[in-house]
């Protein structure tokens, strides 16, 4: 028998005597000095590193050499339960929230989790309480909601937060409710951005400011914002358009608002539905002929198509895909470490997008923008 035959035999029966014990980081480390000091080597090193990655040397050489990973969530922050999370959305079919579905599911891929996606299709209020009130007394391990009202959701989340369930606010916020962080844009701010913007394309006359559902915490704030912009320039007239919360239905709403005013320079809205509808509709009516202005909010197939084709003037983009990534993270995190670490304020933020930068948007596939379906970025 050669001499790294025995080596291996007896750490083989050194390793079989552990067999029972619990799989902590003390352990594996004791085992890697082990096969350190008796190979005398990086390969024995290696072994176990992979090991403790969760994979044999043989997978994980695989999937190193094509760029890939096998380390998972254990390794990194101990063995816990498979957490189940709910997702609380206000529009469930909106398209607007296919990338932070993917980035609810990509983050669950990598923490060993699951998540449920719940609410209503119409921005139903009575809805999306029902269902958050339905995953606390499921036992969720924790909640992410679109805080769209400013007060129908502040008892569920105290009720929650007093059993132990830990709630955070993604999209959409309300300033009085207990939950405790906020992932999505400054919608505030961003609306003010956006009205300086208006400003410098359209100097003077009349403007259409379109808002899927007014009054909704995700988009309220926003052409707030763009109106107190306004006040500033008196000599733009701005008219709020309701849109309602299906996507249809706002391109219908668009069409009507703009055969019925042909006056109007510029057409401008504050979310992703009515974004899209206005972008179709001047290209529809051949608007940009006469000078009309156009731009709106997200990111939407449609939207960055027209936008590229001179249909529009701008789009902002808020990264719905962080808006689902981060919640499960926090709530993974949070639930962990046993409350240590976890929570946190996190601005998405407030990126233009003009002709010249929707590039990269229109002519790649991604789960991270618009409703791509796979792994990283593909050329479209």
């Amino acid at each position: 028998m050669s001499d790294s035959d025995i080596l291996g035999d007896a750490i083989e029966r050194l390793e079989w005597d552990e067999r029972k014990e619990e799989e902590t980081p003390f352990k594996n480390w004791r085992q890697l000095t082990r096969r350190t000091a008796l190979t005398g080597g990086a390969a024995g090193m290696a072994a176990v590193i992979l090991q403790a990655c969760g994979g044999s040397s043989s997978s994980s050489t695989s999937k190193a050499a094509s760029g890939g990973s096998s380390a998972n969530a254990a390794s990194i922050f101990g063995s816990g339960p498979s957490y189940k999370f709910t997702l609380v959305n206000h529009v469930t079919t909106n398209p607007f929230f296919t990338p932070t579905q993917n980035g609810a599911s990509d983050a669950c891929k990598l923490l060993g989790c699951s998540y449920s996606w719940t609410g209503s299709q119409t921005s139903n209020v009575s809805e999306m309480v029902n269902a958050l009130n339905s995953a606390v007394s499921a036992g969720a391990n924790g909640v992410g909601v679109s805080l769209v009202d400013l007060t129908a959701f502040n008892a569920p989340v105290s009720k929650a937060l007093s059993s132990g369930i830990p709630v955070v606010a993604y999209n959409a916020d309300a300033p009085t409710n207990p939950r405790l962080a906020y992932i999505g844009q400054d919608l505030y701010l961003s609306g003010q951005e956006m009205g300086t913007h208006i400003a410098s394309l359209v100097p003077s006359g009349d403007v259409a400011l379109f808002i899927a559902t007014p009054g909704a915490l995700n988009i309220q704030p926003r052409i707030n914002g763009a109106l107190a912009t306004l006040k500033s320039h008196s000599s733009i007239t701005p008219h709020v358009v309701a849109t309602g919360a299906a996507v249809p239905a706002e391109l219908s709403v668009i069409n009507s608002y703009a055969t019925g005013h042909p006056n109007t320079k510029g057409y401008f809205a504050v979310d992703a539905g009515s974004t899209q509808g206005l972008a179709q509709t001047i290209q529809k009516l051949g608007l940009r002929s006469k000078g009309v202005k156009g731009g709106g909010y997200d990111l939407t197939p449609v939207t960055e198509q027209l936008l590229a084709a001179g249909e529009i003037d701008f789009t902002i983009d808020q990264q719905p895909y962080l808006q689902g990534f981060y919640p499960i993270l926090q709530l993974y995190t949070y639930n962990i470490t046993q409350k240590l670490t976890g929570i946190a304020d996190v601005n998405t933020g407030l990126k233009f997008l003009d002709k010249t930068s929707i590039g990269p948007y229109n002519s790649t596939k991604s789960r991270y923008e618009g409703t791509g379906t796979g792994v990283g970025v593909q050329k479209a």
